[in-house]
């Protein structure tokens, strides 16, 4: 009787790694973090257990605990005291984002530190742009991206990372990089960015849910593929040195196309809402949290992103080094 014995290969557990195709490496992990005016701070998210709104000394902390644990970079978010119509605390010497990057390139200088270029966090009105008549301006609001950009760069952030998904980001940004002398940092472009139900734990976290409208005008449509491609291609030629898809687990499709037709690296990210029905699950005790999670972050990697940016990354790394 003859047929394929593919069980033959999965017999124990030493035998079934020895044939893996896709691994996990706590290099692999971007590790976002919440920065809040003050001292002493410590909120968590009620949506996202286990995640922080933390003052600038309480966030030392955590990337210490995270480079402990082999995490080699990380992503800062903003939240300031501060807002509106023109964000100005997002590109503000003394912004709470720059200061954050400074502090921490001091005390971890070899940490990769990212900056997340968006002004969600800094309107009144929550929009990623300059509002008119309940418009959002393309065109002037690269002015402000470019300006916050530099910001971050003079702070000492290593990497920009545009989320806005307004038409011509990156070509503003590298512009305006290049003009100052920092030819040398490179854009992770949140280059395909869907309108996507999955961000409402993020908008607790960085108090940026929008004040009127949604984000669709500029954020892309979920049902979408084929204008992924063009998205990215215009990214890659404008100057993307990385290219993001946001969320991950419901685009894996979107991830592989990516790495098929593109030579950059591909970041796939994690998002709250992900992260938040992981965690909602486990306090019911419904699922394994350890093993769902590591199964949504293979597949991830699987689908062919290279970085995978996620709340998930402290608990991963203790993972793989065999901590519960």
């Amino acid at each position: 009787m003859q047929f394929a014995r593919h069980r033959r290969l999965r017999q124990t557990a030493n035998l079934r790694a020895m044939v893996r195709e896709t691994h996990l490496h706590t290099e692999d992990f971007i590790y976002p973090i919440f920065v809040i005016e003050g001292e002493k701070i410590k909120n968590e998210v009620p949506s996202m257990p286990g995640v922080y709104q933390q003052s600038l000394d309480y966030a030392l902390e955590d990337v210490s605990e995270a480079v402990d644990l082999g995490i080699r970079s990380i992503i800062v978010f903003g939240v300031p005291n501060e807002k509106n119509d023109i964000a100005s605390q997002a590109y503000c010497e003394h912004g709470i984002v720059q200061r954050a990057i400074r502090a921490i390139k001091d005390a971890f200088p070899e940490l990769v530190v990212i900056a997340d270029t968006c002004l969600c966090h800094y309107t009144s009105h929550g929009h990623c742009g300059i509002v008119e008549n309940g418009t959002i301006i393309n065109d002037d609001t690269l002015e402000l991206l470019a300006k916050t950009a530099v910001s971050q760069a003079k702070a000492g952030a290593d990497i920009i990372a545009p989320s806005n998904m307004m038409d011509g980001f990156v070509t503003a940004i590298r512009q305006a990089l290049d003009e100052e002398g920092f030819t040398y940092v490179p854009i992770m472009s949140y280059a395909v960015k869907y309108a996507s139900a999955f961000y409402g734990p993020f908008r607790d976290a960085a108090h940026s849910a929008p004040q009127f409208g949604d984000r669709k005008t500029y954020q892309m449509d979920a049902a979408n593929r084929l204008e992924a491609f063009r998205e990215a291609q215009a990214d890659v030629d404008q100057g993307a040195d990385f290219l993001m898809v946001k969320p991950a687990l419901s685009y894996l499709d979107i991830i592989r196309d990516l790495k098929n037709h593109f030579h950059l690296p591909i970041v796939a990210y994690n998002v709250s809402g992900e992260y938040a029905m992981v965690k909602a699950a486990e306090q019911n005790g419904w699922i394994d949290e350890k093993a769902v999670v590591l199964e949504m972050l293979t597949s991830m990697k699987r689908a062919g992103a290279d970085l995978i940016l996620t709340y998930f990354a402290k608990d991963v790394a203790r993972w793989l080094k065999g901590e519960k």
